[in-house]
């Protein structure tokens, strides 16, 4: 079997990768000249579409049909938005993109901007990366420099400015509208949809958002096809490279480029070295801190793209995979995973503001060892008001106006369904009798 070559992560350890002279070298910006100089916006979208690129932000919605549902006659102006907030606990791979190519992301900007006819586009970037938040600024004003940027860009007459704009450090400013709201300088308090980003976004107009890792699948698109992108991964449904985060109990942590579709097993222990310490696997969180985890064996055989994941019961999400070895304590996972999702909800539902809230004391009390048997069904009565029942197949709706909700109510469920013995044990003597 052919070794798989690194397409999105070919150049990260390369000297001056971040530079637009190693970036044009490397033909960099083929791609963007290609789609502004000899392609109008419909084959563009047409040829994403046929590649299948799915968001890489967690969704997997298709990038090519969002970029679709964009009205084609508005008077209003339409926007892109990077979502560069990578604010999910476990996933580390827009910051490793931005930090050591932000010129392919860039290019990537470039691609989506003139599908959707957008001529300023946001990067919102997450408040803490600092360092990367300069770098883009460098890489734009590179931009600008060589012509790639600004106006009448490729010396065509199409015009296109890029605008950083730094988050304040929520959570919630990930999920997109929440971005949007924030972005317009108010609080970042999602949005009831329909009427959804496409119809009405930043400024009421139409707006895409899109992911790091999405973008940057699109000058590859463009340079080698869409039936090129299509033969990588092991699914039709789920194709193109992956950029896995693996974190936790591994010999090597780290960002694992792959096809779509790799074996969860062989992320683990062929490329992350297998257990630390010679530790046994206990559970898998596959997706971030956001999926429901996996008991150790749950995971034999399964792929690593959107519809195996979630025909297993949680789901692919951000790739964002936390591997829990047998020293963990799971009711103080649990625990420590709840306090942060309560920490970081906008408050705007009842269901998520009291109940993340009510969680969080619940298993308080568990881990102070004063907690009820009847605390485990209340934990469970409680994430289901929340975020609904977990049922991948049919489906499964939460009760908050954003994901926000299910975010929190399937890790928490997951952790005391598949593991209630532990939080039994925390129990007094007396709440056993």
């Amino acid at each position: 079997m052919k070794r798989y070559q690194p397409i999105l992560t070919k150049y990260l350890d390369e000297p001056g990768s971040a530079t637009i002279d190693f970036y044009l070298v490397h033909e960099g910006y083929r791609a963007a000249r290609k789609a502004i100089l000899e392609m109008d916006a419909g084959e563009i979208i047409e040829e994403v579409k046929a590649s299948g690129l799915q968001g890489r932000g967690g969704a997997g919605f298709p990038a090519g049909v969002k970029w679709d549902f964009i009205p084609k006659n508005s008077k209003k102006p339409t926007y892109l938005i990077n979502n560069a907030d990578e604010s999910e606990p476990g996933t580390f791979k827009d910051r490793l993109l931005m930090n050591h190519n932000p010129h392919q992301m860039l290019e990537g900007m470039i691609i989506a901007s003139k599908a959707i006819g957008c001529h300023l586009a946001f990067i919102y970037i997450r408040g803490e990366f600092v360092k990367e938040a300069r770098l883009l600024e460098t890489a734009i004003a590179e931009c600008r420099a060589n012509n790639i940027l600004g106006k009448g860009i490729f010396g065509s007459d199409y015009n296109l400015e890029i605008v950083v704009h730094r988050g304040a450090g929520a959570y919630i400013c990930g999920e997109e509208t929440g971005l949007i709201e924030s972005l317009e300088g108010k609080r970042g308090w999602p949005r009831i949809k329909p009427p959804f980003p496409a119809i009405e976004g930043y400024l009421k107009s139409p707006t895409v958002v899109n992911n790091v890792e999405t973008l940057c699948n699109l000058p590859h698109i463009l340079n080698e096809g869409a039936a090129w992108f299509r033969k990588i991964g092991a699914s039709k449904e789920s194709p193109g490279p992956k950029l896995y985060c693996l974190s936790g109990g591994v010999q090597k942590p780290g960002v694992y480029e792959a096809p779509l579709g790799t074996l969860l097993e062989t992320l683990i222990y062929d490329f992350a070295g297998g257990i630390a310490d010679g530790r046994e696997l206990k559970a898998v969180i596959p997706g971030g801190s956001s999926a429901p985890l996996l008991k150790a064996d749950e995971i034999e055989g399964l792929k690593m793209d959107f519809p195996s994941v979630k025909a297993a019961g949680s789901m692919l999400g951000s790739a964002g995979i936390i591997v829990l070895d047998d020293t963990v304590d799971m009711v103080q996972a649990c625990y420590n995973l709840a306090r942060f999702y309560a920490h970081e909800s906008c408050g705007q539902c009842t269901p998520c503001r009291e109940g993340t809230t009510w969680l969080t004391k619940i298993l308080a009390r568990f881990t102070a060892g004063q907690g009820r048997l009847e605390d485990l069904d209340l934990i469970l009565e409680v994430t289901d008001n929340i975020g609904g029942l977990i049922d991948f197949s049919q489906g499964s709706f939460g009760k908050t106006i954003c994901p926000f909700g299910e975010a929190v109510a399937w890790p928490v469920r997951a952790f005391v369904e598949k593991f209630r013995a532990e939080f039994e044990a925390y129990l007094p003597r007396e709440a056993l009798a």
